[in-house]
């Protein structure tokens, strides 16, 4: 199997983007809109899209897997964002401008401080030193996910660094239409990226589990293959999200063979997102979690609730019970 593009950076869109003057689909009181033209972007071509992978765009928070302390860790994404000053000045200039081309930043002042275990992505280009924003004004970057960190709660929820293991939904080998959530080796996932989604995450698009018992996972970026995807047209692509019931998704990223990752968002061709019914929270899922409460030392954790339900099938993702 083709190894999978991890996802470090922002994703170029599959097609050239405008910017409307109108607000946001995506984000609050931001006062214009990128929108999809009917051109594929060359950047696309390059990669020869045609051949590439196209695969379900999960609505959750990034993760990385990468060593810290000598041993395979989960890491959550956390992009160094501009302060106020030089977030104004920014968004000044790229009104003016209408681009942020040509924008000077000053790296040492113009940023908020980061902890000390933060790190750039990867690809993030440096210049005297120091690591550079994007286009976007951000420096793509992660933290490790220390258990001690309440604002990383539903990270830790996925993951025991003791045990060097995680909760990882995934395609079952058996059968390719059923998910199967498993533990997984962290050693298994190095360097890749995957997304964790769940009740507390971006609004919990996929309606998974509750506030009294909150589901939680990982997917490993490129895993969740779409399996009749349109070709890259506008106009096909709007059909598709709106006709077929494989495309209630929030998008597609398409993994090349030389490692571009390219994608479409519903926000750039005007749709809605999130859909009343998701492809992803519809499908069937499995729970492959072995062990027993004393292997997990009695915790009340998600490892133990999914242990605990091992074996059980569920018609749909979204319905997932952790007391059957």
């Amino acid at each position: 199997m083709r190894r999978l593009g991890s996802v470090q950076q922002k994703i170029p869109c599959v097609f050239v983007t405008e910017v409307k003057e109108e607000p946001s689909r995506k984000r609050d009181r931001q006062q214009f809109q990128v929108v999809a033209t009917e051109n594929v972007n060359p950047v696309a071509l390059e990669a020869d899209i045609d051949c590439a992978l196209p695969t379900e765009k999960l609505d959750g928070t990034c993760c990385y897997v990468t060593v810290y302390k000598g041993q395979p860790y989960l890491w959550a994404r956390l992009d160094r964002k501009a302060n106020k000053q030089a977030e104004k000045r920014f968004k000044k200039y790229q009104h003016s401008h209408r681009s942020c081309k040509g924008f000077t930043w000053n790296v040492e002042e113009d940023f908020k401080p980061v902890p000390e275990t933060w790190i750039p992505a990867h690809r993030v280009k440096h210049h005297g030193g120091h690591p550079v924003p994007d286009e976007h004004g951000h420096i793509p970057g992660w933290v490790p996910v220390e258990q001690d960190n309440k604002q990383y709660c539903w990270h830790s929820s996925v993951v025991d660094h003791e045990a060097g293991m995680a909760l990882v939904l995934r395609p079952s080998a058996e059968d390719e239409d059923l998910l199967e959530i498993a533990v997984v080796p962290l050693s298994d996932l190095m360097e890749q990226t995957l997304e964790l989604v769940g009740t507390n995450i971006n609004g919990n698009p996929y309606g998974l589990g509750s506030k009294k018992q909150p589901v939680h996972f990982l997917v490993s970026h490129g895993s969740v293959r779409i399996r009749t995807p349109p070709p890259v047209d506008l106009h096909q692509l709007c059909s598709w999200f709106q006709e077929s019931p494989e495309g209630r998704v929030e998008g597609i990223v398409w993994h090349c063979n030389d490692g571009t990752l390219i994608k479409v968002h519903r926000h750039h061709l005007g749709l809605r997102w999130p859909e009343q019914e998701t492809y992803f929270g519809e499908r069937p899922v499995v729970i492959r979690v072995g062990g027993t409460a004393e292997e997990h030392n009695n915790r009340k954790d998600l490892f133990t609730s999914f242990s605990r339900i091992n074996g059980h099938c569920f018609s749909r993702i979204q319905d997932i019970q952790l007391d059957v």
